[in-house]
């Protein structure tokens, strides 16, 4: 009686550790497998200005980075909220401006970006 238990057991052991393997994440963030919002946000070095300040011009290098990013609006969220991005004293309400200020036509208008929304 004491094989079948240990049989009975052991297979379960083996059905758990499976369903853990094959259920794992596979570790992607908001920006995908290989950076982070932290990496990313120092790209967008050339929008500090215009990420404090929402009367400041807006640098083309700004733009084609915000452009790029902005092609996955969770990552551009996650980039805006990132601590890179509160340490270097960005304001996130004036920050979520600058897809429009950069006139980007397919910018992701309304979406949601933790407390804010992107216009």
């Amino acid at each position: 009686m004491a094989t079948p238990m240990k049989y009975i057991c052991f297979v379960m052991f083996l059905a758990i550790l499976s369903i853990g393997f094959f259920s794992q994440v596979d570790g992607a963030g908001e920006c995908g497998k290989t950076t982070t919002p932290d990496k990313e946000a120092f790209k967008l070095a050339p929008c500090a200005s215009a990420a404090q300040d929402e009367n400041a011009s807006v640098s083309s290098p700004c733009c084609a980075q915000v452009k790029k990013i902005g092609q996955n609006p969770p990552c551009l969220c996650a980039v805006m909220l990132s601590n890179t991005a509160k340490s270097s004293g960005i304001d996130p309400k004036i920050a979520m401006t600058i897809p429009k200020r950069c006139n980007i036509a397919d910018r992701p208008v309304g979406y949601k970006c933790g407390a804010y929304t992107l216009p």
